[in-house]
């Protein structure tokens, strides 16, 4: 009884592994040293977002939603931490952003 598996159970196990060759199992698959490694991936690891509450719906285009996706699954990085981790990147390392933002709540009347 315990090696019966539903059709969807076995396309599952058939996507993670093509070739019908059964791996370790995905806990330690997670533990498995990544293919590539740059200093990049290595400070989105390290970085920790969990403590963010906030939620922001964002709509991206089926091709950049593929690519981020894709990207997961290479990295196991979950799409929430990308985006957040990218977005930190863009307004540190475009300081004028900042300024627009500060030069419009000057100008702002209340």
């Amino acid at each position: 009884m315990a090696n019966m598996k539903s059709l969807a159970d076995q396309i599952r196990e058939e996507l993670k592994h093509p070739t019908g060759q059964v791996d370790q199992p995905a806990r330690q698959q997670k533990n498995k040293p990544k293919a590539v490694e740059s200093p990049l991936l290595n400070a989105l690891y390290a970085w920790d977002n969990s403590g963010n509450k906030s939620m922001v719906h964002v709509r991206f285009d089926e091709k950049t939603v593929r690519l981020m996706n894709q990207f997961k699954m290479a990295t196991d990085v979950d799409v929430t931490k990308l985006v957040a981790f990218s977005i930190k990147i863009l307004f540190e390392n475009n300081p004028e952003l900042k300024q627009i933002i500060k030069h419009f709540i000057q100008n702002t009347d209340l």
